[in-house]
């Protein structure tokens, strides 16, 4: 493929507000937009603002926003897109702007530290812990999340409305809880932590209705929905609602 010259839109701006910028640019072949925007910033605008660090789609810093799609600037090739296509740049519309594409990201560290950490289980060091790998495989999926928080911003639960935000962790820490919960070792019941009834009241897992827009943006291609929030919410309403649940919390207040 040969150079050419492509019709980049990009959001300048800042916490007062900005807007869209026009620029032409030359692409070549094998190129990404992490690439263009290198090139924007090295022939036309030095001061534009790109959070960015592996390019290599492992560390998850160049979340933006192409053509209103949450993508990875440094994995979406410009091969996709048609010569006389004009790409729109823009920052994550969830969060709130720093400067140009660089958001204030800091919610999701806040969310990730209200979820309680694994629990070893008593009597066991580390070195100690042994499992089959069949019982660990449906949450070593979870492990591969690298952080873009793509799956965060796509979700309309906080796209949308900025006041759900205190009450709902969103997909990222709804499939942390999911993953703890499934994992063969965590001993958190016995810590007095039980993960599904925080799942539901701490944490909004109420808020999600499954429409699989997390999935659909995720780089490393993990089944958010599919394999871990739909089966949360399985296990909290066992739990809340299941009448044998029920049952025995009666009688062991009863007892009590």
């Amino acid at each position: 493929m040969s150079a050419y010259e492509a019709h980049f839109r990009v959001w300048r701006g800042d916490v007062d507000g900005g807007g869209l910028r026009d620029f032409r640019v030359e692409v070549n072949e094998g190129e990404v937009v992490l690439d263009i925007v290198h090139r924007l910033q090295a022939t036309q605008a030095p001061d534009l603002a790109v959070r960015w660090n592996c390019k290599a789609g492992k560390c998850g810093s160049c979340s933006a926003e192409i053509n209103g799609q949450p993508r990875l600037l440094c994995m979406t090739r410009m091969s996709v897109f048609s010569r006389d296509e004009t790409i729109t740049l823009t920052p994550l519309r969830a969060f709130p702007v720093v400067r140009d594409l660089v958001t204030d990201v800091s919610f999701n560290y806040t969310k990730a530290r209200e979820v309680p950490s694994f629990v070893p289980p008593e009597g066991l060091g580390p070195g100690e812990y042994r499992m089959q790998q069949e019982d660990v495989g449906r949450s070593q999926e979870f492990r591969k999340c690298i952080e873009c928080f793509l799956c965060q911003d796509t979700c309309h639960v906080l796209r949308d409305f900025e006041q759900n935000k205190e009450a709902f962790a969103g997909p990222r820490f709804l499939m942390r809880v999911s993953e703890l919960d499934m994992h063969p070792l965590d001993a958190a019941g016995e810590a007095g932590i039980d993960r599904k009834r925080a799942a539901q009241d701490e944490h909004g897992l109420g808020y999600c209705n499954i429409t699989k827009c997390c999935t659909e943006v995720c780089p490393e291609g993990i089944k958010i929905t599919d394999n871990a929030l739909i089966p949360l919410k399985e296990r909290a309403v066992d739990r809340k609602y299941d009448p044998l649940v029920w049952l025995g919390n009666k009688i062991r207040r009863r007892e009590g």
